[in-house]
């Protein structure tokens, strides 16, 4: 039985980069997970090294090599973390770019974790104004419990790194049950009643 990929995305602009950070609590805990199940491989893509090449893809409509590789990692993982920083109430551009060179059936019916980072709490609800409809729209299955870590979930205080642990905790568990069950979704979302069918089904 191959591997399950396990992938994430990560758009932290720093280094060290608390994106990235969260990026990899998260992908050690769904791995834990799956590992329980199954053998699994993880990776870490980082946006930030690929600007350049996400913005030429967006100029020319061609990725270059590290990219085209990037996005086959992506595509063809079992499951995906999706991890932004918030700028301006929603998701950085560098995070949007790359997800629109993306094709728009790419993601269908992949199970997605999202999470973001930022300066504090109140930007927590850009997850569910701006990520969940971004994916709902690509028609990946995002999990319910979405991860935001503002500055003072990083700090040393036990309450503030207890919810944050739990709330990562809670969403891999989620993905890793989603992708776990994927095979069986996929078959069924795959079997299609034409539309006359179905009509038919209604009539007394």
């Amino acid at each position: 039985m191959k591997p399950l990929k396990l992938v994430a995305v990560s758009a932290g602009l720093g280094r060290p980069s608390s994106t990235r950070l969260l990026a990899d609590r998260l992908l050690e805990s769904a791995r834990r997970r799956l590992a329980e199940e199954r053998a699994v491989e993880v990776r870490v893509v980082e946006l930030r090294d690929l600007a350049t090449d996400i913005a030429n893809n967006l100029v020319t409509g061609f990725p270059g090599p590290r990219l085209r590789e990037a996005l086959e990692a992506v595509t063809q993982a079992d499951g995906v973390i999706a991890v932004t920083p918030i700028f301006t109430a929603s998701y950085s551009g560098l995070f949007k770019s790359f997800f629109d060179v993306i094709d728009n059936t790419a993601l269908t019916g992949k199970p997605v974790l999202i999470a973001a980072t930022g300066g504090t709490a109140r930007h927590s609800l850009a997850l569910e104004h701006a990520l969940r409809p971004l994916f709902a729209y690509l028609r990946a299955i995002v999990v319910p419990t979405a991860v935001y870590a503002a500055s003072e979930d990083w700090g040393t205080g036990a309450s503030a790194g207890d919810d944050l642990a739990g709330r990562i905790g809670r969403a891999s568990e989620e993905l890793a049950d989603l992708v776990l069950r994927r095979p069986a979704t996929t078959e069924r979302a795959d079997t299609v009643v034409p539309f006359e069918q179905q009509l038919a089904a209604l009539r007394p």
